[in-house]
């Protein structure tokens, strides 16, 4: 598990995004904020976010419904 840790199960869209990205307000340059999220919508989202913000998207994957997403907060 990364450093800090959000829970977005069970929330659509543009919820989750939101809630990161304030979330990573709160996170250190550099340091890792591990998303969870059950909206395959999310996905497209955080990739795009990700782009827009310069942070990095580390990694993300799938299983069973859960969507896990590691993103870089960037300097």
């Amino acid at each position: 598990m990364a450093e800090h840790f959000l829970d977005t199960k069970g929330m659509n869209c543009p919820i989750p995004i939101l809630k990161a990205k304030k979330a990573l307000n709160d996170v250190p340059s550099g340091e890792v904020l591990e998303i969870h999220a059950t909206d395959p919508g999310a996905v497209a989202d955080f990739e795009a976010f990700c782009r827009q913000t310069g942070n990095e998207l580390v990694e993300w994957n799938e299983e069973g419904g859960l969507y896990r997403f590691m993103i870089k907060r960037a300097a």
